[in-house]
């Protein structure tokens, strides 16, 4: 009789990701694209249909286009918008922030959405990522062991008597919320502090608002945000005063009806969620634990002011997960792991501060301090400096690296070492095709010369830097041309020339979540080089603790995709 022989089991996940939200999902792309095989466990039976997130910045989509494109796919559910317009006492408008205006990363500045939406799409597009299973009503129920080189969890399925099972993943990702297992397991405290004001937040449908930009109304009888969404979606956000409601109490229907008055009529088909609820500003003290992270609101909690609690999860996986796709393709070290809480850390407290000073002064319930407020932008606004300053919110923090898997600079350049990398378009090759920055740089470390020589090449392809896509960048109206291995784009509308006219004979080396890691001559790459060594992967023996340190990093291959190998 001819014989059957069982399936092979399915090789084991390298990283579980405990959370299927925003950031959880956003992890699970920016892995799955990179061929990392994923768990992805969420206790809930499906996505979420709260509508808690409503903004989506810049940033975050330049991160979901790294993952394959997923930008196009969520493009269709985006009110592509224009920032956020502050009116003051008595409605008077005050200013309208919309950022620098001119894309600097490739994406409109400031973008409402719905997040069951954004879950939704986000769920459905990682069926096209092969290594990534995802398993909705499974939660973690323990890390049972951490050894140097795996973690042992257990995983229940369905309710508290479902079937459990242990699995041993190489790494943790704790993406689940607030209330966070992994938080806890870890034994990780949060510092910070909640706040007793109390605000109601009412989704509504069928609305009229149209606006592509959100409204904070300062008036401080009654401070109120509205935010428009698609298809006759609206986000209000009322601060209730003393006794109006509870936090986590069901809000009356009467109080929603009298709140939403001045703005539209209501009835209850019509309110799609109504909460209320209280602001936390919270830092994890620290986001590692061995071989587990946090990211997101498992890492930080923030009030809604700055619109950055969302994109602030988006940034962590940003930054954490292609360095676990560099360790476990054997390309670097742990120590590389270790500046995921370096690089990060700082920009979260700056981001959770911000947010909690502008609920200070923009949604403030004191009339002095309103009046003070109103003159005091006005003022500004009447000057280019403060206008500038406004507008273009350049009191945002400064998202700048300057500790971690960074070479800073003394000379040209210094000032974009750490900082993201802006995406202008450009033009490719010897026929000119129009196409975004990041589409040429590929998903790995990229190497950009900037008017630099064969010679230049060819020294720094002996510095022992990352494998990395070379990119030739062609100034002074010059026609871009590809060399041997190397891709050549040019300046489109004047944006690419500005970004690298003091840069001119260096290379700017960028990695994979496009931050500048270094900007360099070439007599300066072995210097780099040596630097960054400090993340590289390191010689396993059977007997001997690997040492911190390696002696010799991949050489740059001209001929490189831009996929780190």
């Amino acid at each position: 009789m001819p014989t059957t022989s069982a399936a092979p089991p399915a090789p084991r996940p390298d990283v579980l990701i405990v959370g299927a939200g925003p950031t959880g999902l956003t992890a699970a792309h920016l892995l799955g694209s990179r061929g990392v095989r994923v768990l992805l466990v969420e206790r809930n039976a499906t996505t979420s249909d709260d509508a808690k997130a409503i903004s989506l910045d810049d940033e975050s989509l330049r991160t979901l286009q790294s993952a394959d494109g997923l930008d196009e796919a969520v493009y269709p559910i985006l009110v592509p918008g224009t920032g956020t317009k502050y009116f003051g006492i008595g409605g008077r408008p005050l200013l309208h922030a919309r950022g620098t205006g001119d894309q600097r990363f490739g994406h409109p500045f400031k973008n409402p959405f719905a997040q069951p939406d954004l879950e939704r799409v986000l769920r459905e597009q990682l069926r096209r990522l092969p290594s990534v299973d995802v398993r909705f009503d499974t939660r973690l129920t323990a890390l049972v062991t951490q050894h140097p080189d795996q973690v042992r969890v257990s995983l229940r399925t369905g309710g508290e008597d479902g079937p459990t099972e242990e699995l041993d993943v190489s790494y943790v990702l704790g993406c689940d919320g607030g209330r966070s297992t992994v938080r806890d397991l870890l034994s990780i405290p949060m510092e910070g502090r909640s706040f007793p004001d109390v605000w109601l937040v009412v989704d509504t449908l069928q609305d009229t608002h149209d606006q592509r930009y959100g409204m904070h109304h300062g008036d401080p009888g009654r401070p109120v945000v509205i935010v428009a969404g698609r298809d006759g979606r609206c986000r209000y956000e009322f601060r209730l005063k003393p006794g109006e409601c509870e936090p986590g109490t069901p809000p009356p229907f009467a109080l929603v009806r009298g709140l939403l008055r001045p703005y539209r009529e209501i009835t209850p088909e019509q309110v799609e969620r109504a909460v209320a609820y209280g602001f936390h500003a919270l830092l994890a003290d620290r986001l590692r634990g061995g071989r587990c992270f946090l990211l997101g609101d498992a890492a930080h909690m923030m009030p809604p002011f700055a619109g950055q609690g969302l994109n602030s999860g988006v940034r962590d996986a940003a930054n954490l997960c292609w360095k676990i796709a560099e360790v476990l393709a054997g390309r670097a070290d742990d120590t590389l792991l270790d500046t995921y809480d370096t690089e990060r850390r700082p920009h979260a407290r700056a981001v959770i501060d911000l947010s909690v000073r502008l609920g200070r002064i923009v949604m403030t319930t004191s009339r002095p301090r309103a009046l003070l407020r109103d003159v005091l932008v006005r003022t500004a606004m009447r000057i280019p400096p403060g206008r500038r300053y406004l507008t273009e919110m350049r009191y945002r923090p400064d998202t700048r690296v300057r500790s971690g898997a960074v070479v800073p600079a003394h000379g040209p350049g210094r000032e974009l070492v750490g900082t993201m990398l802006p995406q202008p378009r450009v033009l490719r090759g010897r026929h000119h095709r129009l196409t975004r920055l990041d589409d040429v740089l590929g998903q790995g470390w990229s190497l950009l010369g900037i008017g630099v020589s064969d010679t230049d090449w060819v020294a720094v392809a002996r510095a022992g830097l990352p494998d990395a896509t070379a990119v030739d960048v062609f100034l002074d109206d010059r026609a871009p041309r590809d060399r041997a291995g190397r891709t050549g784009i040019a300046d489109a509308d004047g944006r690419l020339e500005a970004l690298f006219a003091g840069v001119t004979r260096h290379f700017v080396l960028v990695r994979p979540d496009r931050l500048v890691a270094a900007v360099f001559t070439p007599d300066r790459a072995q210097y780099v080089g040596a630097e960054l060594r400090r993340f590289a992967a390191r010689p396993l023996t059977a007997t001997v603790p690997p040492a911190p340190v390696l002696d010799s990093l991949p050489e740059i291959q001209h001929d490189s995709p831009g996929v780190p190998r």
